[in-house]
């Protein structure tokens, strides 16, 4: 008998949680979470820092499921790679979101607003931001492919405003 549940996978993305030297919750909250609501998670992945890698379990998850959450790799440092690899499998352009970057103006003064901290306002050119009241740096979604950060407590918060 086949469920009229929403499924979704999870794509976890960090050499950090690979390496061990961070644990993932995250998995857990948005499993948790999105159970509450009545949905069903059928695949967990934990990928590395690597573009063509998440192109790819991104697009092979969001063939498979409803859904795909993903998180990590959208910060400011060298190794956040997400924004760009989902932009690449949509076959997407990664563009300054102008919403985003007001957002980031407001939140940080002119010598704090860094072109690393700006780098996390260029998303996708099709994707719709994601609220963050944590740390202002937003989320962002494209079709059924939703990116958060992963930070458990900046998740956590983001994810509760989206499954409503």
């Amino acid at each position: 008998m086949k469920s009229n549940r929403k499924t979704f996978g999870i794509v976890i993305i960090g050499n950090e949680i690979l390496s061990g030297k961070t644990l993932d919750t995250n998995s857990h909250l948005i499993c948790s979470e999105l159970n509450n609501v009545g949905m069903v998670c059928k695949e967990i992945v934990t990928i590395p820092d690597v573009e063509k890698i998440i192109s790819e379990k991104v697009n092979l998850f969001r063939q498979k499921f409803d859904f795909v959450f993903t998180t990590g790799g959208i910060g400011p440092t060298h190794d956040d790679k997400t924004s760009n690899a989902v932009t690449n499998a949509f076959g997407d352009t990664l563009a300054l979101n102008k919403d985003a970057k007001e957002r980031l103006e407001k939140h940080y003064s002119d010598d704090l607003l860094t072109d690393a901290r700006l780098k996390m306002a260029y998303v996708p050119s099709r994707a719709k931001l994601i609220d963050n009241p944590v740390s202002i740096a937003p989320g962002f979604y494209v079709e059924n492919v939703f990116v958060f950060p992963g930070v458990p407590k900046i998740l956590e918060v983001m994810l509760k405003d989206v499954s409503k």
